[in-house]
This record gives structure tokens, sequence and C-alpha cells, in this order.
């Protein structure tokens, strides 16, 4: 044989061995039609209709979309919580597993799935009905063996998913005491166990007056805080539910109060009582039954009247910055960033300083009436797009001084190191001074 035939004879065996090992160690992967993690359960959610969700021991739980809503129909008809609802359809139209265990097992009661610790049963559009089966936990206990009543094989859901699926009748039920339309509220009516009932309105855009027992200005942010609460206010369900011993406990306790609210359906009230032991409790319009209560609504109600949620503050400029300020008949405007004064031009910093004392004036109490005396202090602010102008006279009674809107017919009462604060502020406004144009450096020679 030439060399060279055997050169080349010495190569095809070379490479014919590299092909033989790199075939051993990469061996070809048998190609798998059904993936690791498959879905258990894959519907679309806007075609599920109803649900029955069944447990040992406990009756069946059944929903059903009613003209858009999700309604609870057995064991009794109850208002759904819908957006709770909406979660448990999400979950059940869309079940991941976590693995593949079986594909066709001959003992489904090793998975725990002869008797299933839950069944979730789904029907949809049309009429279809998938029903899945929940079993025991796996050996690490980190996952729920799963199934399809009509499909033999096995999986399993990890708890989180088991999680999402499982509800319960008091998880499923609305819980809301009021059902209205938070920003279609129009009015609010406190009555207290003593003292008057009155009355808060809500005026465009969104602000609030009391209207009962006469008109006045409200503190906006508590009445929006009381409405805050009465939207949040919840039947506290755990434990035990026992509608005779509610009633009992609603009937033995003290009245707090009642709160009638107004939205563009009509009215509904809520009467709360306190117990011995703290508790509360209530009966709304909106909803049969008694039921004990959190505490958010009562913490808003108790020990509060009407000067709560009157509006301490003496001026409403609030936030707006003020275009003209009158101090005694002593006008100052403004043009720009520039203050004028009767002292001429003014330093801004000394007006601004007697704009903020007069955006923190509050009364401490509040006067029936315009009290008596000599004004010591005559205010004007003019604020905002349209210009609005608020009057307001200090009167000195004793060693007290009462503050009174023009227009209105109450006082307010102040503080009078506040007020003596506020005439040392407005005796400190001085005239402008311009900085000073620092001289120019000599050049070195």
């Amino acid at each position: 044989m030439k060399p060279t035939g055997l050169l080349v004879a010495c190569g095809v065996l070379s490479v014919l061995g590299g092909l033989v090992w790199w075939t051993k160690e990469h061996p070809k992967k048998t190609e798998s039609t059904t993936p690791d993690a498959p879905k258990v359960l894959a519907l679309g959610e806007d075609q599920i209709e109803e649900i029955t969700l069944s447990n040992p021991g406990a009756a069946p739980i059944t929903l059903k979309k009613i003209g858009g809503k999700w309604q609870i129909t057995a064991p009794q008809p109850l208002s759904a919580d819908q957006e709770t609802v909406k979660g448990l359809v999400a979950a059940l139209a869309n079940i991941q597993s976590d693995r593949l265990i079986d594909l066709k097992p001959e003992n489904l009661a090793a998975f725990g799935l002869t008797e299933p610790k839950a069944e979730m049963e789904v029907k949809v559009a049309g009429g279809t009905v998938s029903k899945v089966l929940l079993g025991g936990e796996n050996p690490s206990g980190n996952a729920t063996y799963a199934k399809l009543a009509a499909n033999p094989a096995v999986y399993t859901i990890l708890s989180a998913t088991r999680t999402n699926l499982e509800k319960s009748i008091t998880d499923l039920r609305d819980k809301r005491m009021f059902t209205f339309d938070r920003d279609k509220v129009s009015a609010i009516t406190v009555t207290p166990t003593k003292g008057a009932a009155f009355e808060f309105s809500r005026t465009p855009p969104s602000e609030w007056q009391v209207t009962k027992p006469r008109t006045l200005r409200a503190d906006t942010g508590q009445v929006d805080d009381l409405l805050r609460r009465l939207v949040d206010t919840k039947m506290d369900l755990s434990g035990e539910q026992d509608e005779i011993k509610n009633a009992a406990e609603f009937a033995a306790g003290t009245q707090l109060a009642t709160v009638t609210v107004r939205d563009a359906s009509g009215t509904q009230a809520i009467t709360v009582h306190k117990t011995k032991d703290n508790a509360y409790y209530g009966r709304s319009s909106a909803v049969e039954g008694t039921y004990k209560l959190t505490a958010d609504l009562a913490d808003g109600l108790k020990d509060k009247e009407l000067d709560n949620f009157r509006n301490k503050k003496v001026f409403e400029f609030g936030f707006n910055d003020p275009t003209k300020v009158e101090l005694n008949g002593g006008a100052y405007q403004k043009s720009a960033d520039k203050w004028t004064g009767p002292i001429g031009q003014t330093d801004p910093a000394s007006v601004q300083a007697v704009i903020d004392k007069l955006r923190d004036l509050s009364a401490t109490k509040f006067a029936d009436k315009a009290a008596p005396g000599v004004p010591a202090l005559t205010l004007a602010i003019t604020s905002g797009d349209k210009n609005k102008l608020e009057k307001v006279t200090l009167v000195k009674t004793g060693d007290s001084f009462t503050a009174q809107r023009e227009g209105d017919a109450e006082g307010y009462i102040l503080d009078s190191k506040t007020v003596e604060d506020l005439q040392k502020t407005i005796a400190g406004i001085k005239p402008f001074v311009a900085p000073k144009t620092p001289a120019p450096t000599p050049e070195k020679k």
C-alpha cells in the first residue's frame, strides 16, 4: 500500500472514532409531546358563568353571574365580594401545574384523589362543565395532587395555587355594611346618642358644608374621613357566626350613633351599639341581620359632636397665593413677584410671613354669636383665579380675641398669643431694599 493511502485510511478511522465518542457522550434526547408542567385547566375568564365549590363536611357553595355581577346562590342567597370572586375566576381559568406526575395512574388513592379534599366545578357558556379535584399533599408538603374529573392524568399544583382556589363562604361574601356609590354621596346625617343630629351636604366640586342644624363651614378633611370610614365599614366575620347572639349583644349595648347616607339611588342607614366589653355591633338598612363590626367606624364616631367636623380655619384661601392683603385698611398689592403697599415697594419675605400667619389662623373653639367689643384688627385677603375676597375682624373681649368672618353669624375664639404673634409679624413688614451690587475687583497690574 502506498504511504498516502495509509495516511488517508488512518484519518478516516480517526474521524469515525471521534463520531462514536461524541454520540456516546451526547445521546439523542427523546422528544416528549407532554410538557413538564402542563396546564391542568385553561378557560376564558369571560366565559365562566357558574362555579360550585365543595368541601367534605360543608354545604357546597354556588356562585352565578347574574346581570354581569356575581352572586352567591347556595347554600343561601348572599351578595358576593366582586373582587374576591374575580380573583377566584382568574385562578380557575388558568390552573398551572407544578409538574405532571402520571398520565394514567393505576391507584388514585395514593394521591388522595378517591376522596378529594376539595372539588371545584366550573360551568362555561354553552353548558360545558369542568370539575377539578384536589387531593393530598406531596411528600415534601409544598404541593397538592390535582386532576380533572374527566382526565386520568394526575398533576401537582403549588400550595399558593391551591390557596387561590379554596375559598370559604366568608371569603366570598360581600362584607360591606353599605352599598352606596361613594362618588355620588350628596349628604351624610349623624345622630349621636347625646345632642341634636347634624348633617353635611356636598357642594361642587367636592367641598362639604354643614346644613343642619344651621348652615356652617365644614372641615372637608374630617367629613371625607367619616365618609371613608363608612365605605370601609365591614362585618367582622371572625369566629362562629350566631345571629341570635349578635342581636342580643346589639340590644344590650349602648347606642353610639346612627348615620344616614344619601346618594343618587336613595338613602342607607346604620345604627352602631357599643357593648360593655367594648365591642361594636351594627344594623344596616343595606343588608339583613345584625353583625359585629370592625372598630374603624366607631373610632370615627365616639366622642364626636358637630364642632369636631366644623372648619376651624379663619381663612379659606389655603394654598392659593393671595394677590392682595389688607391690614387695618392698609393695602398690599402683588404684581409679578413684587409687593407694594403704603410704604411703597415692600420686602416680599415680610409680607409672606404675614400671609403664613393668616393661613394658619385657627380657632381653639367656637362662639355661638359675634362677640361685642372694639375691633382690634381688620383683615382682608383676595386670592385665587376668581379673586375671592375674605374679610375678617378680630375683636378683643377680656383676655381673648374673637375672629368674625363677614357673613358668618358665629365667631372663632383665638388663642391670645397667636394674635399677638400675628400683630408683631404685621409690624415687621418693611420696605424693599435692593441687594447691593458688589464692587468690581480691581485688575492686577
